[in-house]
């Protein structure tokens, strides 16, 4: 039994035996808890209360989501000179006093400066944990870890979101000002737990081959994990699929009810909660990682190609093969999730964890900024051609991975 190892029970999943890794996930729940309680309520909140139209709140959130792509890289090399855990006792009460400051946004020139702010330090901080996370646990067991806080992640938003609904339902400022309180102490709340955990306190030391240190290498110009950073971002698209696409296709596109939106949500929430972890099995190093991402990329274009086929038939046949390409979609989210975190650890120079970490989430952002676009000229502008050409996105995108992780590796 490794270190990371888990009860066999469904509560053990989300309770490892482990004390290091249970407080981690302690730490991802409550803060998840925290985001998915300000997320449901965030957009009524900034144009029922604040007054901002919808039009000026995506434009904000587009900026500051623009921001938040260029906020990795830099945070992470601040981490890799302070220290991860260092960094993120200082980060975590920034984040809680940036969600507090929504409730005194009167404009919008304040929503976007406010807004970026914020994206900048959750963007961050997602990177600089990720370097945590490789400093503190053993590097055999990291995959299924990250594959259990993941899994942890979907349940704290699902808990989060139910929350909110009392909120949502009153229509109150106070009550969406109540969830940015308790927002802002989940962030509290994550900081006191990561103040006791134990992470090494100095940056790792490769040997070279003269025995002395070994050359840093510099993310930005490490041409192969740049490539894979590129690939596996393109497939992060299809978090734009599940939260733009399928909705307007659901909607537009087919004779699917409407409620086959919250069917599929709920879906591939309980997936990855109940199954990213055993989809983690058998990803140990890069090559496993790389074929994990090639199937959970074919799987991703199957389920476009199934969405595609729900424009015609009645509502009831409609809603099944949604349902039917909703579950092919989430088997391949899984697949592709547990390739690329071991991608981007196994491929990174230790001593650089943070800058690594902060190239490849930097990767992800970008595709959750230009997803919704992405996804709105192809499958919602043009159907079932548009989701053919998602497709083959996906399938040359992973294909690629296997080729792409075989290049050669630069110092610089």
């Amino acid at each position: 039994m490794t270190s990371t190892a888990v009860r066999p029970a469904a509560l053990g999943r989300l309770l490892p035996d482990d004390p290091l890794l249970r407080r981690l996930v302690l730490m991802s729940l409550v803060n998840t808890v925290g985001d998915g309680l300000f997320v449901t309520v965030s957009v009524l909140f900034f144009t029922r209360s604040v007054g901002l139209t919808p039009g000026r709140v995506a434009l904000g959130l587009t900026v500051a989501g623009v921001c938040g792509v260029l906020a990795g890289v830099p945070m992470g090399r601040l981490a890799d000179r302070v220290g991860s855990k260092r960094l993120l006792l200082v980060v975590g009460p920034l984040e809680a006093a940036a969600v507090l400051g929504y409730a005194f946004v009167h404009s919008f020139a304040a929503f976007v400066a406010l807004a970026c702010a914020a994206t900048v330090l959750e963007r961050g901080a997602v990177a600089v944990r990720s370097a945590l996370i490789a400093r503190a646990l053993p590097a055999e067991g990291q995959v299924r870890a990250r594959a259990l806080l993941r899994s942890v992640m979907n349940a704290g938003l699902v808990v989060g979101s139910g929350g909110a609904a009392l909120a949502l339902q009153a229509d109150a400022y106070a009550g969406y000002v109540t969830m940015m309180v308790l927002d802002a102490a989940s962030f509290l709340g994550v900081t006191a737990l990561l103040a006791g955990l134990p992470v090494p306190a100095g940056p790792v030391r490769a040997a070279g081959a003269a025995g002395g240190p070994a050359k840093r290498r510099t993310a930005l110009r490490d041409g192969r994990y740049l490539l894979v950073t590129g690939l596996h971002a393109v497939l992060e698209l299809q978090l734009a699929v599940l939260t733009v696409g399928l909705p307007l296709w659901i909607v537009l596109g087919t004779d699917a009810p409407p409620g086959v939106v919250s069917a599929v949500n709920v879906a591939n929430c309980l997936l990855v909660v109940l199954f990213q972890v055993r989809a983690s099995r058998g990803v140990t190093d890069v090559a496993s990682a790389a074929s994990a991402c090639a199937r959970g990329a074919l799987l991703l274009a199957g389920a476009c190609l199934v969405y595609a086929a729900a424009q015609s038939g009645p509502a009831a046949l409609a809603a099944g093969v949604i349902l039917a390409g909703a579950l092919v979609h989430s088997l391949g989210e899984l697949l592709t999730s547990a390739g690329g975190w071991t991608l981007s650890l196994e491929l990174a120079d230790p001593q650089a964890h943070g800058e690594y970490q902060g190239v490849f989430m930097s990767g992800q952002a970008a595709a959750h900024v230009i997803g919704p676009l992405v996804i709105t000229v192809t499958a919602v502008d043009h159907g079932g051609a548009g989701w053919v050409v998602l497709a083959g996105l996906f399938a040359l995108a992973g294909l690629a991975l296997p080729a792409a992780v075989r290049g050669p590796v630069r110092a610089g």
